[in-house]
């Protein structure tokens, strides 16, 4: 095997093509983005003869508790390798590049969101390469995921009844606008409600500059879109959504608590599903949700994502759930960002 730098977005995108399981958090726009943000990143692949088997998007992420490099839901796999042991030799080559990168980076410990299913075999090979789990995610571990590719007919019949019948009452309501735009004067509008949202939920929200950067870095493929929800004018709901190699994805939520009878959201949603229709789009991904139990009900009711996943799961769908964020320790300190992050997770009650 070989690993050689990928500087060609075609070569890139074109690979990711081939493989199965990927989010957009492995695109050539993620990397461009993070570039925005003052991130230091590689893109790799790991070839054999002349097929490459394997991408991973690196970044450096750079703190005063321990720098890092990580790979966010990572590596794609070409769908070809499909034996645990190719799997496995593919991550235990790109362990040792990138431990040998991270020496040279100083960086202190490795950092892997794997785009593979949380199941024993998945857990063994990280455990085989010394990984252990991360005591806290950076990306969703558990997403929802709904099949787009069906008339929108079918796609609300698989809805829960209230979430059918409240899509269907705001299509009636007058007061009800949705406005969909890619233009920064909106992406000023999202914040505004975004951050009121934060506050109410108690979590740190991205900056305006995080916002901003993402827009800029997919806005020139067509792959990004604000939708607003408006009620009498007002705007009280929005998302920031990507539409990327036929999957949308819900990245970026808000709303206003101001009107909690007017279902502006659910609209708001609806509209995103008929968008992402509209861009050849065959998955919605709702991104991250509390965590289920084998009932698929919600495991810890007082978990802040609570009513979120509620929201989200009425609109039909599956789960999908991949496995623990894995860190491997590079020096002794990474303790001091373990034990931080282990607080950090108490506080949160996630």
């Amino acid at each position: 095997m070989k690993i050689e730098q990928i500087e060609d977005k075609k070569t890139w995108e074109e690979f990711l093509k081939n493989c199965q399981d990927k989010t957009f958090l492995q695109s050539f726009s993620w990397g461009e983005f993070n570039k925005m943000m003052g991130n230091k990143i590689w893109r790799l692949g790991i070839r054999e003869n002349s097929n490459f088997l394997s991408f991973a998007l690196v970044i450096k992420i750079g703190a005063k508790r321990g720098t890092f490099l990580f790979v966010p839901h990572g590596p794609v796999i070409d769908s070809k390798v499909k034996s645990e042991n190719d799997k496995e030799e593919v991550l235990s080559f790109l362990t040792n590049e990138l431990k040998n990168l991270a020496k040279a980076e100083r960086c202190d410990f490795l950092r892997i969101a794997p785009i593979l299913e949380n199941n024993k075999e998945n857990e063994r090979m990280f455990k085989k390469l010394k990984f252990r789990e991360a005591p806290l995610h950076i990306h969703p571990e558990i997403t929802w995921e709904l099949n787009v590719s069906r008339p929108e007919e079918d796609i609300l019949k698989g809805m829960r009844k209230t979430t059918r019948y409240l899509i269907r009452q705001a299509m009636k309501n007058r007061d009800i606008e949705i406005l969909k735009s890619k233009k920064i004067e909106d992406l000023e509008e999202f914040k505004k409600i975004y951050q009121e949202t934060a506050k109410r939920h108690r979590f740190v929200p991205f900056s305006f500059e995080y916002l901003k950067s993402e827009l800029l870095a997919f806005k020139d493929d067509n792959q990004i879109l604000i939708i607003l929800g408006k009620y009498r004018g007002e705007i009280v709901c929005g998302g920031i959504f990507i539409f990327w190699q036929g999957i949308a994805f819900y990245h970026h939520g808000a709303s206003l608590k101001k009107y909690p009878k007017i279902p502006v959201p659910y609209l708001m949603i609806w509209e995103a599903i008929r968008e992402a229709k509209k861009n050849g789009c065959e998955k919605f991904n709702f991104w991250g949700i509390a965590p289920l139990n084998s009932k698929g009900e919600i495991l810890n009711p007082k978990h802040p994502w609570a009513g979120l996943t509620l929201f989200k799961m009425g609109f039909g769908g599956n789960k999908k759930e991949y496995l623990k964020t894995q860190d491997l320790p590079l020096s002794k300190k990474y303790w001091l960002n373990y034990f931080v992050e282990k607080l950090r997770k108490r506080v949160r009650n996630l």
